[in-house]
């Protein structure tokens, strides 16, 4: 029997998609001249899902949120709080004053911003008959008062020095409150664009207020669809969702570009703790040593992402830099599975749900190949993403692969670990109910000052890794590809859009 190893199966992989890739670019590819107007033009992955930021939680719909509506708060490099629509001050430590900046400007609509703007925005999300998701995260305000057209004050039921992290949702008018106006297909926000139309299904329009620039984004779900469109004009740039295969072809096409930047987005294999096989440790710490991350990232991810060992990056104020990353030992990957009662003749059948998506098919096929080397017997099932995201919900799986994308503040860990946190109520899709992470979690919650919250989170981050109710993987670099003319486009470190505020077309 011949035997592929894990970087072969990924070479073996790579020549079958550049073989599929010269098909498809030799029989599609024509010249064709970019559009004659002056639109930027984005092709995405997947459209938004509700531009309402009240209800939102896509990553595509967030980014885009950022563009059409401000918030009260922001964040620096290393992730902390910074004053963004308004600044803050901590009267008591459950009480918070916020002063409207005073050139805060107005709505696209003209309407100015105004205190009870935000009490509006945010009184619509804490009101449980309007089933916001993002309830849940805010339900610590106990009260809203609107002091004056600039300044309001928030009262919590508990104190919490992240408090104003948690003021990033975007402000809308309290007239749309009022008038239940339908933002989520006619978006009215502050920022620095203002929504133009959607042409058809698919297609979005924004205007940048700055200079007028129109901006589209264009969902193309296939990736090789999407460069064939960067080749022919008919988008202008890229970002992310594409194979290193494709990544790699762009970087060799006269008139594109390609450029990274470092990411912070966290890709996962997650476990279901209730599961008989998946709550024994040993199997768990078995799979982290059998998955060769290295080889994936170099061949897979085009060396594009950093392995990482927590759900926070090491850098972010609340990260753990003593953490390292899960080695890649298939011999103590065949010892911790033998420990637990699995070998030749009993061998160890699991079932890993995925996307559809081809690059996460594609990193999970290498996965269940590396797995089947110290005999792991997996069964990969791939759905359309809606019944994928049900599933793990639902707790229908074993095992899965995910990322996190975005995360700002460490209060992730309640909604993802605490033991109250399971779904519907939080994120805690693998239903760890650990005492001990519970504790640090609340001990977190309680200490009176950033630098006492960070030590106990990064004591969480320790006791995760040793727990293992998932596998880090890696973080994911970003990635944006541009046409000849287009330039200023700068990435960000959670992949945010706003990089459309500068770019630009270049005349020669």
């Amino acid at each position: 029997m011949i035997r592929i190893n894990a970087v072969s199966s990924a070479k073996l992989l790579h020549a079958m998609f550049l073989y599929g890739l010269f098909v498809c670019l030799t029989s599609m590819l024509t010249a064709c001249a970019p559009p004659p107007d002056e639109v930027i033009r984005l092709g995405i992955a997947s459209a938004p899902a509700n531009l309402d930021p009240r209800f939102a939680t896509d990553a595509t719909s967030a980014r885009i949120n950022r563009l059409l509506y401000r918030r009260l708060v922001d964040f620096d490099q290393r992730i902390r709080p910074v004053a963004s629509l308004a600044s803050w001050v901590m009267l008591a430590p459950d009480h918070y004053r916020f002063v409207l900046a005073p050139e805060r400007g107005a709505f696209h609509d003209g309407q100015p911003v105004m205190a009870g703007d935000v009490a509006a925005t945010y009184r619509y999300i804490l009101d449980p008959d309007n089933a916001s998701p993002h309830r849940s995260a805010l339900a610590l305000i106990r009260r809203i008062e609107v002091l004056d057209d600039a300044t309001l004050d928030f009262f919590l039921d508990r104190p919490d020095p992240l408090f104003p992290g948690y003021l990033v949702i975007g402000i809308v008018p309290a007239s749309a409150v009022r008038d239940a106006h339908a933002l989520h297909e006619q978006p009215l926000g502050s920022g620095p664009f203002r929504f133009l139309d959607w042409p058809e299904p698919g297609r979005l329009r924004l205007e940048r207020i700055a200079d007028g620039q129109t901006i589209e984004f264009q969902r193309i779900g296939d990736p090789t669809v999407r460069v064939l469109k960067l080749l022919r004009g008919e988008v202008d740039l890229l970002q992310n969702d594409l194979p290193a295969e494709l990544l790699g072809y762009l970087d060799r096409q006269d008139g594109i570009t390609v450029s990274y930047g470092p990411g912070s987005n966290f890709a996962y294999i997650g476990f279901n703790l209730e599961d008989p096989v998946a709550r024994n440790v040993r199997i768990r710490q078995a799979i982290a040593h059998a998955i060769d991350r290295p080889a994936i990232i170099k061949h897979v991810l085009a060396s594009a992402a950093k392995p990482a060992a927590a759900l926070l990056p090491p850098d972010h104020w609340a990260g753990n830099p003593d953490l390292i990353p899960i080695s890649y030992a298939p011999q103590q990957a065949r010892r911790l599975l033998a420990a637990a009662g699995y070998g030749e003749n009993n061998p160890l059948v699991l079932e890993y749900k995925t996307s559809t998506d081809p690059v996460r098919l594609r990193i999970a096929t290498i996965i269940q190949q590396q797995l089947a080397e110290v005999g792991v017997q997996v069964k990969l099932q791939s759905y359309d993403w809606g019944t994928f995201y049900g599933d793990i919900k639902a707790g229908r799986f074993q095992l899965y692969s995910l990322a996190w994308v975005g995360i700002k503040t460490p209060d992730i860990f309640r909604y993802a670990f605490h033991s109250e946190s399971l779904p519907p109520e939080g994120a805690n899709r693998g239903r760890l109910a650990d005492p001990r992470i519970d504790h640090l979690i609340e001990a977190a919650e309680n200490a009176a000052t950033l630098d006492a919250q960070a030590e106990y989170y990064r004591a969480v981050q320790a006791h995760l890794l040793k727990v293992m109710p998932y596998v880090p993987l890696w973080y994911e670099d970003h990635v944006v590809a541009a046409r000849a003319g287009i330039a200023g486009y700068r990435l960000a470190r959670d992949g945010n859009y706003d990089g459309l505020q500068q770019v630009t077309h270049v005349h020669h």
